[in-house]
């Protein structure tokens, strides 16, 4: 069934907060549709060091940068394990990438993923991006931003999950599953690229 966020004048008070109070990233490039994605080896909130070569069976990757305090990622927080729950029995699997750096933003630290992970029972790996060098590599900006690579790591959509980051309920395009059906089926996506709508990757000055 779907739910209304709730998202009102709270909300946005803290999404003002979080994209001025704190440095951000000069813009990025990274990769484009169509690129071959780098793959990486990171700390699980599992315990695990994990790449994306370790899913052995899987069609593709839905490689999502997140984090635990933006309330775009809180938002978007129980579609990403829903999608995950719902894409992974088809090959597609979850991979999520924490990209902040904690001494800029200590709630994201391995720490609280750990926690929140547990508490949340993450159904996929939660990942930190130690040092930062995957997410710029990829050309991440805001949590979450998506990025959905086919089994041989070919970038086949990058940005939002979907239309609507206010009200689930208001949904018209989902727009990873839509992507995820278009490379099943032999297509390209359409579209191939939208707009992450999220707080700013925090980094040092």
């Amino acid at each position: 069934m779907k739910t209304k966020t709730g998202l009102g004048i709270g909300f946005f008070a803290s999404v003002l907060f979080l994209l001025f109070s704190f440095p951000q990233l000069s813009p990025v490039t990274g990769l484009k549709v169509g690129d071959i994605a780098p793959d990486f080896q990171l700390k699980s909130t599992s315990g695990k060091m994990v790449t994306l070569k370790d899913y052995k069976t899987a069609k593709g990757y839905i490689v999502v940068f997140t984090c635990n305090t933006c309330p775009y990622a809180q938002a978007y927080e129980q579609r990403i394990i829903d999608l995950h729950n719902k894409m992974e029995p088809m090959g597609w699997p979850v991979v999520a990438i924490m990209p902040n750096d904690p001494s800029v933003q200590p709630g994201d630290g391995f720490d609280r993923m750990t926690e929140r992970a547990k508490q949340k029972k993450y159904p996929f790996e939660y990942l930190l991006d130690e040092g930062q060098k995957i997410f710029p590599a990829y050309g991440a900006a805001r949590t979450p931003h998506v990025f959905l690579l086919d089994k041989d790591r070919k970038v086949r959509y990058i940005g939002a999950i979907d239309d609507n980051a206010d009200d689930e309920s208001l949904i018209t395009r989902r727009y990873v599953e839509e992507a995820i059906a278009a490379v099943e089926k032999g297509n390209e996506p359409d579209p191939s690229l939208t707009k992450a709508v999220g707080c700013m990757i925090k980094v040092k000055k």
